[in-house]
């Protein structure tokens, strides 16, 4: 994913994900979540980040963060990954990478558009299976929206959520617009309206993003006429 992307503009929001190295398990009890959530208030204490939603799930987990000025998200995930390697290494006697990577980042438009990412980062333990409701999973965002006592680092975004959100959260999404927002999530492409998203990467240098992975198809037909054009020269020869 492009590095400037990571470095982030202070103006957008941003979907961040990491999962663990190998796909192993990284929280393996409720303290190893608790101190994860813990840290994020601490971390927006050093680093002014707002957090629009998460989810912490056995092997991975899902933000969205609006950072306040530029190079904002780098700074926070920074101090929040490297303060939860070392307690992983001190508990379990380890050394090494614990994460895949650095971590992966997408830039959403603060509009609309957040709803289908903060479904879809709220939903992740309901989809695996391991709640019957969204709300119900006690290591998501999704279950203190209009609590009195959520967490106060918790931010509701440039966009208010809806005011029937519990429900429409425990709506499950289109196989369209999720493997859409995979594809996002494995490329790094913006997510948002057409027009937004052609100027974000841009902007942002994600041009490649945009184009489908792979080698660009041949032309049959210059190929064709390339090799028309062989046998001639051969038969002139």
């Amino acid at each position: 994913m492009a590095r400037i992307a990571r470095g982030s503009l202070g103006d957008m929001v941003y979907h961040v994900l990491n999962r663990g190295k190998g796909l192993a398990q990284i929280f393996h009890t409720g303290e190893d979540y608790q101190y994860f959530v813990d840290l994020m208030g601490l971390a927006c204490q050093r680093e002014p980040v707002r957090v629009l939603a998460y989810c912490l799930m056995p092997n991975h987990f899902h933000l969205v963060l609006w950072p306040a000025k530029d190079g904002g998200l780098s700074h926070w995930m920074q101090y929040l990954l490297t303060r939860q390697v070392r307690r992983h290494h001190r508990l379990r006697g380890t050394r090494g990478q614990v994460w895949q990577d650095r971590f992966r980042a997408f830039p959403i438009q603060s509009d609309e558009s957040l709803f289908p990412v903060l479904r879809y980062v709220e939903q992740n333990p309901w989809r695996a299976g391991l709640v019957q409701a969204v709300q119900a999973w006690p290591w998501s965002s999704a279950r203190w929206w209009r609590q009195a006592n959520a967490p106060g680092f918790l931010h509701q975004g440039p966009v208010p959520r809806l005011a029937n959100w519990q429900r429409s959260v425990n709506e499950m999404q289109s196989q369209a617009e999720t493997e859409a927002l995979r594809k996002c999530v494995n490329r790094g492409r913006p997510w948002g309206s057409p027009a937004w998203v052609a100027r974000t990467a841009e902007r942002l240098g994600l041009q490649a993003t945009l184009r489908p992975r792979g080698r660009p198809r041949k032309d049959r037909s210059a190929t064709q006429r390339t090799q028309a054009k062989r046998k001639r020269a051969h038969q002139d020869a």
